[in-house]
């Protein structure tokens, strides 16, 4: 256990954790939404520190990040547990997990210095917070992240959106990119699948955009939830208004979970949100999880193509100096 961050003290031993936007406030003994924050004696302690349940090498593409890095592999952790409830979560046996409801964290044991270790081993590049939300193992996430900045490694984060402004202004010295779930653009489907709110989501997007962090958003599109004109709209709307070079990646949905019987997305309606998506004016528009759809990047400027990708894997890079080789504009990203 270690003792929690951003939480606190109330009467009668409660604490108020402002971690995530639920800002829980936890009797004695209780767990907080996200099930590995208890509050013991009066002190919130993370449950979940050293005690990932996944680690693995990733490219950095599977994220997906297409404008940072590209054609790296970045290192990827989580722990179990998530302050969502999204009934459609395609890692739901894991984010759907909680320490309230089990005595186990996770089979694995590192600490933050073992999983950097680990990282410089395997050759990556950065260290990825990801598969569940990062910031219910914010602690652990954060510790790790300080040590990796002194190897010169990446911080990243996959993640719904919804902590605090708390949360992200102390992780941000250390935080380097984000990939950003934007689900709905409805306040009700958030609150009805997710068990969240879409405000804190949006705040999310534009803080890490005014704190430098580069920001991509996904969107998988669920058929019958999410798949209208209307709210593809909406959300390549705001991506635009908050910056046209934000890359938008909106992704097939599989049947899964509680989702099980639903129908896999159709690829016409991924290029339909595509077609939406570029008339909104955004630069950079990826359909994914579908082979062969939509993984190349081209500069808006000449149109060349500028990386072509096979899956996760990199094929050709035409990017110098993070500007295009053939016409020389700048390429909105990170690049090596």
């Amino acid at each position: 256990m270690k003792e929690a961050f951003l939480y606190e003290k109330l009467e009668n031993k409660s604490v108020h954790c402002h971690l995530c936007s639920h800002h829980c406030k936890i009797a004695e003994q209780k767990f907080g939404f996200c099930g590995v924050r208890q509050n013991i004696g009066g002190i919130l302690y993370s449950l979940v520190f050293n005690h990932p349940c996944a680690l693995h090498v990733d490219p950095i593409e599977k994220k997906p990040l297409y404008h940072f890095l590209p054609g790296t592999n970045s290192f990827s952790i989580a722990t179990v547990g998530c302050n969502f409830r999204c009934g459609f979560c395609q890692n739901w046996e894991i984010s759907q997990d909680s320490m309230e409801d089990s005595i186990d964290p996770g089979s694995e044991e590192a600490s933050p210095q073992e999983i950097v270790n680990l990282a410089l081993k395997n050759n990556c590049k950065s260290i990825s917070y990801t598969y569940t939300e990062p910031t219910i193992f914010f602690e652990y996430a954060y510790e790790t992240a300080k040590i990796a900045k002194t190897k010169g490694l990446y911080n990243i984060f996959v993640s719904n959106g919804y902590m605090t402004k708390e949360a992200l202004g102390m992780i941000r010295p250390y935080l380097d990119a984000a990939n950003v779930d934007l689900k709905f653009f409805n306040d009700n489907s958030y609150k009805k699948i997710c068990a969240a709110s879409l405000g804190p989501v949006l705040d999310s997007i534009k803080l890490m955009k005014e704190l430098g962090i580069w920001v991509e958003v996904t969107t998988l599109v669920v058929p019958q939830e999410n798949d209208s004109d209307e709210e593809l709209r909406g959300i390549a709307g705001f991506i635009a208004s908050v910056d046209k070079d934000m890359p938008w990646h909106i992704s097939r949905f599989h049947p899964d979970y509680k989702f099980n019987e639903r129908a896999a997305t159709s690829e016409d309606t991924l290029k339909r949100a595509e077609g939406i998506g570029r008339k909104q004016g955004l630069r950079y528009v990826y359909p994914g999880n579908v082979i062969g759809l939509g993984n190349n990047t081209y500069c808006p400027h000449c149109e060349k193509l500028l990386i072509e990708r096979e899956i996760f894997r990199v094929l050709e890079y035409n990017i110098k100096d993070g500007k295009c080789s053939f016409c020389k504009e700048p390429v909105a990203g990170i690049f090596a």
